[in-house]
């Protein structure tokens, strides 16, 4: 009988770059792969965590700001923006990423979904809109990061927001095989196939991003453990 995949942790780091991140990717593989993450956050409850976290932080009946940050195909942002238009609150989102493309994808996609998120064009961290934010959120995309890269990031989103919400995988054998078999039954996207596993590999453990976030000068720094093999940060930031 095979042995069962362990939710411990695997020792080291290893960061390879993704395929998703080459320049070069072909248009129709990039927005494949794009669906495939949608599918992927959606069976995550990646919104649903977020949505949480912006409630927490809504003022009264005053407007919240939220910056989500490397929004891919946009699809958390629309899902976001489509509960708080079902909920009655006054949410005023932008999305960043780097890439044209994902910002034209996420664009369609709000237009099918009726709502109006603010797509644009921003290299995290210092090339960000500054806001000021209520809360900045990033789904996904720490693992991407050198460690010192990833904690400058955290400190620049502290900088410009009152709350900091990131959300990201757990570097474990469990997650590598949820990722490899995600890979095979949600997309035929051989984008996912490879980075899929490269993700989990590069992600940082909880207690890892727990303590880059204090060196990061973030306050109330909380990380929780959700399924399937996510953590999530929460932080007070200095901003206003």
């Amino acid at each position: 009988m095979a042995a069962r995949p362990s939710t411990a942790g695997i020792a080291l780091r290893v960061v390879v770059p993704e395929v998703m991140d080459d320049p070069e990717l072909d248009p129709v593989e990039h927005e494949r792969a794009l669906r495939a993450l949608a599918r992927v956050n959606r069976l995550s409850g990646t919104a649903g965590r977020i949505w949480r976290e912006i409630l927490r932080a809504a003022r009264d009946d005053a407007p919240i700001r939220v910056m989500e940050v490397a929004c891919g195909g946009g699809d958390v942002a629309v899902a976001l923006a489509a509960r708080a238009r079902s909920s009655g609150l006054r949410l005023s989102l932008t999305a960043t990423d780097r890439s044209e493309r994902a910002v034209r994808s996420g664009r369609k996609r709000a237009e099918r979904a009726g709502v109006a998120p603010d797509f644009v064009v921003g290299e995290a961290p210092d090339g960000l809109p500054q806001g000021p934010w209520d809360l900045v959120y990033a789904s996904l995309f720490l693992h991407h990061l050198a460690e010192a890269e990833a904690q400058h990031f955290l400190t620049v989103l502290g900088r410009i927001a009152r709350r900091v919400v990131v959300d990201d995988l757990r570097r474990t054998s469990m997650g590598l095989a949820l990722a490899t078999v995600a890979g095979h039954v949600l997309t035929r996207s051989p984008v996912v196939r490879v980075d899929g596993p490269r993700s989990v590999r590069a992600a940082f453990a909880p207690e890892e991003v727990e303590a880059m976030a204090r060196r990061a000068g973030l306050r109330s720094v909380r990380v929780r453990r959700s399924w399937p093999q996510r953590w999530t940060l929460t932080a007070d930031g200095s901003g206003p």
